[in-house]
């Protein structure tokens, strides 16, 4: 896996790696999913 260069405000690849798993994985119904990484760096 390649190592993510980010800005300081956008979650490392070990910050990203511990949410992730509590992200569900498939939705069903309602809009298309965005990035979930993208999302959670909004928020950050």
């Amino acid at each position: 896996m390649m190592k993510r260069v980010g800005r300081r405000y956008e979650l490392s690849d070990v910050e990203w790696d511990a949410l992730s798993r509590y992200l569900p994985s498939v939705v069903t119904g309602g809009r298309p999913r965005v990035d979930d990484r993208r999302v959670l760096n909004g928020i950050v």
